[in-house]
């Protein structure tokens, strides 16, 4: 599980070398949602990280709140 979780981070950091500047900065969260499953992953198993990631990813949109959300991670 170490290795795939491993793998899910580089492909979130290419996310954000390759992806990310391109299309701006649209996330209304902080820390942004890339860092937000990048700590996700680093802290819990990975299907709880991934399952805490995809709920954040659906509330972060234009209509939605803006927020600091680090309460998960103290």
């Amino acid at each position: 599980m170490k290795i795939i979780k491993i793998l899910f981070i580089k492909i979130v950091k290419l996310y954000q070398i390759g992806i990310s500047p391109w299309i701006g900065n649209n996330c209304r969260y902080i820390p942004t949602c890339s860092n937000y499953m990048i700590l996700s992953l680093k802290k819990w198993n990975l299907f709880k990280a991934i399952f805490i990631s995809i709920i954040r990813i659906i509330k972060c949109n234009p209509w939605g709140p803006s927020d600091f959300d680090p309460k998960k991670f103290i």
